[in-house]
């Protein structure tokens, strides 16, 4: 059974699209921990991260990092930070969390944007792509 990620792929589902590549998709979540919060994912449907062929896990990391780097000039933050823990969706998926306090690490607490809002911020981090 697809997962939501490989529907947001195949373009059943609707994103805030970042970047792309032939292998991989930037976008952003849309349950976001803070504003800005981005999911780094692979093209291929696979459960857990470690499973990925090590090729495959390097250019995600690789792929994460750029999209970092533009995130980070993008969103008024300290620094961005990465987490890895797929228990939600079974689909690898990088999280990339503008940080200013610690708190913005946990998924305890949300942030709530318009559709225009999540437009304009997709468009803002991809410009510095």
């Amino acid at each position: 059974m697809s997962s939501i990620f490989s529907k947001i792929i195949t373009k059943e589902i609707p994103c805030y699209k970042v970047a792309e590549t032939t292998k991989f998709l930037a976008f952003l979540d849309i349950n976001p921990n803070t504003k800005g919060h981005t999911l780094c994912i692979p093209k291929q449907e696979v459960n857990k991260i470690f499973d990925l062929d090590e090729s495959v896990y390097l250019e995600l990391m690789e792929f994460s990092r750029t999209v970092a780097l533009a995130l980070e000039k993008a969103v008024d933050c300290k620094r961005v930070g990465m987490s890895v823990i797929g228990l939600e969706v079974p689909h690898v998926h990088v999280h990339l969390i503008p940080l200013n306090t610690m708190e913005d690490a946990q998924f305890i607490k949300k942030e709530t944007l318009l559709h225009e809002e999540f437009e304009a911020l997709a468009k803002k981090i991809a410009s510095f792509l």
